[in-house]
């Protein structure tokens, strides 16, 4: 079976960060049973010298945008700068025969301007979002989320949001069991909770509750199935109702029941890939109570029915 190629397009003035993200994810931190090959290439020729002062060698042109399945644009030099022309015919190129594109960061910018998003959801850096609005009216920008798919186009949020992104890309591929293993190596969570909101400000700091919450979610995570409300977790946290609601936003970026459901679907996702479980023993272990309930947030979340996940991720190691 021939190996998925994920293209990175590098270019000069690059973060060091931003061009590692989907080499970690999709090159060194993946087992070495890999089924991609991933390629870094550049419309520039040379060593390029990178944001952070050093220089990078890259072996391949834009030809490897050609026959690539995916193709990630990790961030973009300046957003004020338009893209070179010979760039943008390669990526609208490429999605024309359907190739899975990626904006990470600033990198929205670059699909915007070879006119891949009009009309599609998508995000970028916090920072540059009002700019981005102002230029680009035609995409439906969502300034709330870590990463968005629309179709076969991807965008995330800055700077660490692209590895959230690239992981839901493994997940995609092979499975969360996969996608969970390298995000162990990385020393990050498979998936964050919560949206760019939760970067912007923080005017509380940390505090001993929130340790405290952290192992209570740990104690959820390991009791899905028993029924969970915002009264009874406040009751177990010891505080108030008002006080624990707060706490729990600002250590998680989200809501409880939003947060439960997040969790339920991503056990769900796992007891699918890995186990012969019934559909209705699954959704009386993750607490959804019944395979009504279950096939409903499935399908809504991913689109796909859990038998079909199941079949989808069916013998993946």
């Amino acid at each position: 079976m021939q190996n998925h190629t994920v293209a990175v397009v590098a270019f000069r003035e690059i973060s060091p960060f931003h061009l590692s993200v989907p080499c970690l994810v999709f090159g060194e931190s993946h087992p070495k049973n890999s089924a991609f090959d991933l390629l870094v290439c550049s419309f520039e020729d040379g060593p390029l010298i990178t944001s952070a002062g050093f220089s990078i060698a890259v072996d391949h042109g834009l030809e490897v945008l050609e026959s690539a399945q995916t193709i990630i644009v990790p961030s973009w030099r300046d957003p004020h700068e338009r893209p070179p022309q010979p760039l943008l015919d390669a990526l609208v190129a490429a999605h024309q025969r359907g190739a899975q594109l990626v904006g990470l960061c600033l990198g929205a910018f670059v699909l915007a301007e070879a006119g891949l998003l009009e009309g599609r959801q998508a995000t970028t850096h916090w920072a540059w979002a009002w700019d981005f609005a102002q230029r680009f009216p035609g995409v439906q920008l969502d300034t709330d989320v870590l990463y968005v798919a629309d179709g076969n186009i991807l965008t995330s949020a800055g700077t660490s949001a692209g590895l959230d992104c690239c992981l839901h890309l493994l997940r995609q591929q092979l499975g969360s069991e996969i996608a969970n293993h390298v995000a162990r190596k990385l020393v990050m969570p498979p998936h964050r909770q919560g949206g760019q909101a939760q970067f912007i400000e923080q005017p509380l700091p940390a505090t001993a509750r929130d340790s405290r919450l952290a192992g209570l979610l740990d104690w959820i995570r390991a009791n899905l199935q028993i029924p969970h409300t915002v009264d009874s977790l406040a009751e177990k946290s010891l505080m108030s109702r008002r006080t624990f609601t707060r706490h729990f936003r600002q250590l998680t970026g989200t809501t409880v029941n939003h947060w439960l459901l997040s969790e339920r679907l991503a056990l769900s996702q796992r007891l699918l890939e890995t186990t012969n479980q019934s559909i209705e023993h699954i959704a009386n272990l993750v607490g959804f109570g019944s395979p009504v309930t279950l096939r409903f947030h499935f399908s809504k979340a991913f689109k796909v029915t859990p038998t079909a996940w199941r079949k989808t991720f069916q013998g993946v190691v």
